[in-house]
């Protein structure tokens, strides 16, 4: 069981995610403002970040990019959950510290694969 924060402006994406990632018995802490992102993860301690690319306010990087200044925070597994889906896309996220990046739509398999592998 892992611990995990999911960050998502969307409502319906949230609760997709923490439906599917509680029914596999991880511990899921749900966000819809990235401002709140590095409070709730000094929190929660997180070994699992899954975040939306593009939220009002500051977009999935910028949140990634506050967390892994945190202290505590350099390890942290980053999953980059998004419909901006092209080849270069995908290339930019991994450049910007993700460890994977899943494509919007998907299924709950494809998000338990990810998931799987980085956190076990």
């Amino acid at each position: 069981m892992a611990r995990i924060l999911i960050v998502d402006d969307s409502p319906a994406d949230l609760k997709f995610l923490e439906t599917a990632l509680q029914g596999a018995r991880h511990q899921v802490t749900a966000l819809n403002d990235p401002a709140q992102v590095e409070a709730v993860a000094d929190q929660v301690r997180p070994e699992l970040l899954m975040v939306d690319v593009v939220m009002p306010g500051r977009n999935g990087y910028e949140v990634v990019r506050g967390l892994r200044k945190q202290p505590g925070m350099e390890a942290l597994k980053v999953v980059f959950v998004s419909s901006k889906g092209n080849e270069t896309d995908v290339k930019w996220g991994l450049r910007q510290g993700a460890d994977d990046y899943l494509v919007k739509p998907y299924t709950p398999e494809q998000l338990m694969t990810v998931v799987q592998k980085l956190v076990g």
